[in-house]
């Protein structure tokens, strides 16, 4: 694999890490796609350092986890905006 791939790979662990962020946030910070952030940490990640993937692995269904919670708190945001 790329060392540059790992590198960000890597990079993109510690950062979830250490702010909690989702994927989508990362993605911006990293300038890639969140498919991208996506496959780095769930697929290559597991292949680097499986340790730090359980790590993350562990942060990333907390936030499968509270989406439909988030869902409806930006829909009412959306609708009391709105009126």
């Amino acid at each position: 694999m790329n060392s540059l791939i790992v590198k960000r790979v890597i990079d993109e662990a510690n950062y979830i890490l250490d702010t909690k962020e989702t994927i989508r946030e990362i993605a911006k910070v990293f300038n890639v796609s969140k498919s991208t952030v996506h496959k780095d940490l769930h697929e290559r990640l597991i292949d680097i350092n499986y340790k730090l993937y359980e790590e993350v692995d562990s942060i990333l269904k907390y936030h499968i986890d509270v989406r439909h919670i988030r869902g409806g708190q930006s829909t009412k945001k959306k609708y009391k905006n709105s009126f």
